[in-house]
């Protein structure tokens, strides 16, 4: 690849990439470093972004491609693609990006190149440059954690990708920090380890790290305990996440400032300026929903230990304790019936004193409730408004 000498030039070149038969436009692609198994080096047990492109930076997608051919190798175009990095490619990379290299600060994909400039020839082996072209189950390491940023990162919605298959592509590692250990090299060094003194703290054992091992978080949100936090899982900002009961799985999490203190389970949705009570639970697809996402509104509130199985609409309350399952038969009257369809003029259901949760899913203004005296389970028109603390948010 010749040295590009301006940014126009630079433009010419991407241009004429973007029209040969090499290039596809990318859903989403970037360069890694991975760590690789101790025992079995062929193993890839974790892959780290610096930068995540997600439906931009398309340039640079033409010039890694471009980069690729001329080092020799030979481009696939299948729905993900995977390639080793080596020399001759950061070299063509640093010639294309010339025009860029004294203000590399404002292009991230540039900083990355002259970063592997320096270290590229120490470890080329722990270098992958990962494209996604279409967003099918993917089928590598790589392709899974690049999915992941693109959710933590907020660059993809949740419940937006197809993680089909993720499970069984991730190792089940010992992590140590942000390091993944394999067990079996765990188990075969354990006497040398522990007699030497040098047995790693052993932080989880999971198939996904933590959230705050690859992301940095907005200045505004708080995760007081790590652990609660999984990787994939999308925090808005000014979202606070408190220790105790408190948990967000991987494709899931909240659209706005939320208080967090119960369980977030995976491909929930929370709305801004709801409060998830200490315990309570949003059941995730596998968890009694029939498949079904739950989506909670924007300013609710899940009382503690309760327990949601529906979607809610914005203004909903579901009292302490009590469990709002699809297959759950609530008692309506007619007075607060009037009032509930006044706030939601689309809902065309006549009145029948019992529903079950299942026909109130999506509604806004509700307040879940059960009678204290018979048991009974009650709807009514939310009489509350569901404020967060602004200086915690």
């Amino acid at each position: 690849m010749k040295t590009i000498g301006s940014a126009e030039e630079f433009k010419e070149l991407v241009e004429i990439i973007q029209n040969s038969h090499i290039y596809k436009e990318p859903l989403g692609f970037g360069i890694a470093r991975v760590d690789r198994g101790q025992k079995n080096p062929d193993k890839i047990l974790q892959a780290s972004y610096p930068v995540v492109n997600w439906k931009e930076n398309f340039g640079s997608a033409a010039i890694f491609l471009q980069a690729l051919k001329e080092s020799g190798y030979e481009l696939k175009q299948d729905s993900e693609t995977v390639y080793d990095i080596n020399r001759e490619f950061v070299n063509n990379c640093l010639k294309a990006f010339a025009p860029f290299l004294t203000e590399a600060k404002s292009h991230k994909n540039v900083q990355v190149i002259k970063f592997l400039d320096m270290i590229i020839d120490e470890e080329p082996q722990n270098f992958k440059v990962v494209f996604i072209f279409e967003d099918e189950a993917p089928k590598s390491v790589e392709a899974v954690y690049l999915k992941l940023y693109a959710l933590s990162l907020a660059k993809a919605p949740l419940r937006g990708l197809n993680l089909n298959g993720a499970f069984g592509i991730l190792e089940n590692v010992a992590w140590s920090g942000n390091e993944p250990i394999e067990l079996e090299w765990l188990r075969e060094h354990e006497i040398e380890l522990k007699l030497g003194g040098n047995y790693p703290q052993i932080d989880s054992v999971d198939k996904f790290p933590r959230f705050l091992q690859h992301i940095i978080p907005a200045d505004n949100t708080r995760i007081l305990d790590s652990s609660k936090v999984r990787f994939g899982a999308q925090l808005a900002a000014g979202t606070t996440v408190m220790p105790g009961a408190s948990y967000i799985n991987f494709n899931a999490g909240t659209l706005g400032a939320s208080m967090v203190e119960g369980r977030i389970s995976s491909s929930a949705v929370v709305g801004k300026g709801s409060d998830v009570g200490g315990g309570a639970s949003i059941l995730g697809v596998l968890s009694g929903t029939n498949g079904n996402p739950v989506t909670i509104g924007e300013n609710c509130l899940l009382g503690a230990n309760s327990v949601t199985g529906i979607p809610l609409g914005d203004g909903c309350i579901v009292d302490a304790g009590i469990a709002v399952l699809e297959g759950t038969k609530f008692y309506i009257s007619e007075a607060e019936f009037e009032k509930i369809k006044e706030a939601n003029p689309n809902w065309k259901a006549p009145y029948k004193e019992i529903y079950k949760g299942v026909e109130l899913a999506g509604l806004n203004g509700l307040h879940f409730r059960q009678d204290s005296t018979s048991g009974q389970m009650k709807v009514f028109r939310s009489k509350k408004e569901i404020k967060l603390n602004e200086e915690l948010h």
